[in-house]
């Protein structure tokens, strides 16, 4: 599979952090066929309020309809492909296609195809809906899937253990923020799942914690870090990371999730969400 092994370890080629086919191999096989994140529930809480998002290049719509009820598309005209809603978030009662003007419903159906007609040339509007994307919620986290391989569950692995005793889904998101950088997603998600660098990266978060007992854990579907921390530190000490590509970190009152997306084999953005229990 390109991998290596030095001594005990085996460690991925360097050509996959670089390679454009590995890249368009982890879209299809990864991102295609894995629940993605996709933000707090009660960020679309009333009907026609939508959210937008890229997964490794794949447009994708969420969005309340009329009936109360979460949808998933893709975020693609039927018609020629253009790009639907472009906003990252927002509230309409039909979607629009810009290009064509082309409009679907909140259920995804065809209504209407100005200046086209229809039923002209055996066009029919039920053969053209937009198309669907799994939804699931969990906890109030909402998660879509283009073509997964398993259920979100199974992909949650050992993680609703982990958290069942903390209340995450009364917590609100009052914040977000994007960063974006010049490195393939797998090299920050190395990074990110140990701790060996903190003494030399991180020096006021290695004077904040007991690094001495600082521990990385394996387990079904997550990886978990933790260490304790000394007063000056906001977090409580608990870092996951759960596959593919999404992590939560927990604060006194609150928590902060973040997804890790692929734009290219060298170019990665991360979304994150502040939770917070005490919206004041």
């Amino acid at each position: 599979m390109g991998a290596r092994r030095i001594g005990r370890v085996l460690n991925l080629a360097a050509r996959w952090y670089v390679d454009e086919t590995v890249f368009q191999r982890e879209r299809a096989s990864i991102f295609d066929r894995t629940w993605q994140y996709a933000g707090p529930v009660g960020r679309i809480d009333h009907p026609g309020a939508y959210v937008t998002l890229d997964i490794a290049g794949s447009g994708v719509i969420v969005i309340r309809g009329g009936d109360g009820e979460l949808r998933a598309f893709r975020n693609v005209c039927r018609h020629r492909g253009s790009t639907l809603l472009t906003q990252p978030a927002g509230t309409c009662a039909t979607i629009r296609c810009p290009y064509h003007h082309w409009v679907f419903d909140d259920q995804g159906r065809l209504i209407a195809t100005p200046h086209f007609g229809v039923e002209a040339d055996g066009l029919r509007s039920e053969d053209w809906p937009l198309d669907a994307v799994h939804l699931e919620l969990w906890r109030g986290l909402v998660f879509v899937a283009i073509d997964p391989v398993e259920s979100l569950l199974e992909q949650l692995g050992e993680l609703p253990d982990e958290l069942a005793d903390e209340p995450i889904e009364t917590y609100s998101a009052q914040a977000t923020a994007r960063v974006e950088f010049d490195a393939n997603w797998k090299i920050y998600t190395d990074n990110f799942v140990e701790g060996y660098h903190i003494p030399g990266i991180h020096p006021d978060f290695h004077a904040a914690i007991e690094f001495g007992r600082f521990s990385t854990t394996s387990h079904g579907g997550y990886v978990r870090m933790s260490a304790p921390p000394r007063p000056s530190l906001f977090y409580r000490g608990v870092w996951l990371w759960m596959w593919p590509n999404w992590t939560l970190s927990l604060f006194d009152g609150g928590m902060n999730t973040s997804r890790i997306n692929p734009l290219a084999v060298d170019r990665t953005e991360q979304l994150y969400d502040f939770h917070f229990a005490d919206t004041s």
